[in-house]
């Protein structure tokens, strides 16, 4: 069992957060001008990078917080995790 770092309330278990998708993509603007051609590729396309990727949690059996984290996908190891208001790290 792997232990991810919740920001406010330390190691938990994988089993108490929820996989929120890739982190910092902004909400389009004219959201309701797109086609939905626009609108699906908003919805379901994503990076796939291999590597360290940015990515959304939720501390879904805890203090049900959303957070960021840095999460190597060859690996599965976490890089780094931080709050959706803090800048996000820099990783080699």
């Amino acid at each position: 069992m792997q232990l991810i770092e919740c920001p406010w309330c330390g190691p938990r278990e994988e089993v108490d957060f929820s996989y929120g998708g890739q982190a910092h993509v902004p909400y389009p603007d004219n959201s309701a001008e797109l086609s939905d051609v626009e609108w699906s590729q908003f919805v379901f396309f994503r990076e796939n990078t291999k590597g360290a990727f940015r990515e959304r949690w939720m501390h879904s059996a805890g203090c049900r917080r959303w957070f960021n984290a840095v999460r190597d996908t060859t690996t599965y190891r976490f890089l780094a995790v931080y709050t959706l208001d803090e800048k996000a790290p820099v990783i080699p």
